[in-house]
């Protein structure tokens, strides 16, 4: 099953536990019917102590993209430091994937169209000069980097999170 269904049965699970539907998520079929994830979270929350009494956040990916480069990655929060946090210091993250430009550029570059040159070909991505004002704004917010010879990358370490802020975002 797909990660999307696999979520949407969470969601429900939960929402029967609370003792009423979420009517707000659309159904979705669950990738597994199991709760592995949050089974194994809640063991570490155990495990933490009073650090996890508050719970946790866990988001986690093994991801094959179309150029067969492969990428995992996990990453873990206490609750209670997330909200002490200022979350201010990620809007230039979250507004750099604001723009449906700049995530079709995102999505082309994971595809394998890794220069400037390759994604001028595209239709309705703009101009070279908007593409690379594009491309800066995502290298700005470390969602690209230059890899050479005028090559861009979105760095190993944000490919999952990408897609897990994609992911989270649809409706």
């Amino acid at each position: 099953m797909e990660l999307e269904e696999r979520v949407a049965e969470l969601e429900r699970r939960m929402a029967a536990l609370e003792g009423a539907e979420h009517p707000a998520v659309p159904e979705r079929k669950a990738v597994d019917e199991t709760l592995w994830a949050l089974e194994g979270l809640k063991a570490e929350l155990a495990a933490a102590g009073e650090e996890g009494e508050d719970g946790a956040v866990l988001f986690t990916g093994s991801v094959r993209l179309p150029t067969q480069e492969r990428y995992e990655w996990q990453f873990g929060a206490f609750t209670e430091r997330l909200f002490d946090e200022d979350w201010a210091g990620t809007a230039d993250s979250f507004a750099a994937l604001g723009h449906p430009v700049r995530l079709r550029l995102l999505r082309e570059i994971l595809g394998g169209r890794r220069t400037a040159a390759e994604l001028a070909e595209l239709e309705e991505i703009g101009t070279t000069g908007q593409i690379y004002h594009h491309l800066r704004q995502l290298t700005g917010a470390g969602w690209l980097q230059t890899v050479g010879r005028g090559r861009h990358a979105v760095p190993a370490a944000r490919v999952v999170p990408l897609l897990v802020a994609l992911t989270a975002a649809r409706p």
